[in-house]
């Protein structure tokens, strides 16, 4: 009934015998007893941790087998095997993981630009303001678009062709999104210059009362720039709010650029640029057909408030925050 051996019946009687029926209630002692003690643990969260570098090793980063090697010879333990070492670091929350880059803003000013644009976002959330978000993509040439995602059978995946002649030119796609209504407004074109850029604004101004003031959020590429801009805003009864340099992601119609790219270029091969900007065109025409979809409105007010929290909580950890001083669809 048991599968078990005379040995262990026979130990099982005399327990019985010594000790009656508390014998059979199992008295367990806690298992074997932890390897390394918590000082030890820390220590070897702080070593993996650290630059090999500053700890006079002549690599640039750690391996299981270097950094087991150090901790025997420093004497932080006796005797360690390369996956006790990586369930260790598991346990403590330390992965190997690839290095990432970022860039380091310079802008002197970053602090007031960056309170100012978020402080517009709350007016706007609260219907206090009027806020455009503006900036180009692209460029959308005719070529073979990677990345994209679709059904198909098991291993027969989509194919698109491989080329590198692009001979039919490039276009520009020039938008604006309005955060209180949720809507995305666009120009495709075959450049970007300032010409391009005051005909989508001119177009935004001329959707509001000339009485309402408008607040465009933009970054510092050249057509935004200039006393041109600036007079022709100050006419219009608009202020231009610019992000500080090297912090595109403070303009929250990036996000609304990442689900285009995604559902118009991601694995695409268009035949032409009237294919490309027609398909453009009906995407941006379908969000704003279903900003009454309070599921829709939902989602990507919250993925883009993740955002930014997510920007500022990062950025925060950083020397140069100390120093110094919110999606997709």
């Amino acid at each position: 009934m048991v599968f078990t051996d005379p040995d262990t019946v026979r130990e099982v009687i005399h327990n019985f015998n010594r000790h009656g029926f508390d014998s059979l209630y199992p008295r367990y002692a806690g298992g074997r007893p932890q390897t390394f003690t918590l000082p030890k643990r820390q220590e070897i969260k702080r070593i993996a941790l650290s630059e090999p570098q500053d700890l006079d090793q002549p690599f640039a980063t750690w391996s299981l087998s270097k950094l087991a090697d150090y901790l025997v010879a420093e004497g932080v333990v006796t005797d360690i095997s390369h996956e006790g070492l990586r369930g260790l670091l598991r346990e403590e929350g330390v992965r190997f993981q690839a290095v990432r880059t970022w860039k380091r803003w310079t802008d002197p000013n970053f602090k007031p630009k960056r309170d100012r644009i978020v402080e517009l976002y709350a007016l706007a959330g609260a219907g206090e303001a009027v806020v455009i978000c503006l900036d180009e993509v692209g460029p959308p040439n005719l070529q073979p678009q990677p990345g994209g995602r679709s059904w198909a059978p098991r291993a027969k995946p989509k194919r698109i062709r491989a080329t590198y002649k692009r001979p039919h030119g490039i276009r520009h796609l020039i938008a604006a999104y309005d955060v209180a209504r949720d809507r995305l407004y666009g120009h495709i074109k075959t450049r970007k210059s300032r010409v391009e850029f005051l005909e989508l604004a001119r177009y935004i101004r001329s959707l509001y009362p000339a009485e309402t003031r408008l607040h465009f959020v933009l970054d510092n590429f050249s057509p935004h720039l200039g006393q041109q801009m600036r007079y022709w805003a100050d006419a219009n009864n608009i202020e231009l709010a610019y992000t500080p340099h090297y912090a595109s992601w403070l303009n929250r119609i990036e996000a609304e650029f990442r689900a285009l790219r995604y559902f118009t270029l991601a694995g695409t091969d268009h035949p032409d640029h009237a294919t490309q900007a027609r398909l453009i065109r009906g995407y941006i025409h379908w969000p704003n057909g279903n900003t009454h979809n309070p599921r829709l409105r939902r989602l990507g007010h919250t993925h883009t408030r993740a955002v930014i929290a997510s920007r500022f909580s990062k950025r925060s950890k950083s020397s140069l925050w100390r120093s110094d001083e919110t999606g997709e669809r």
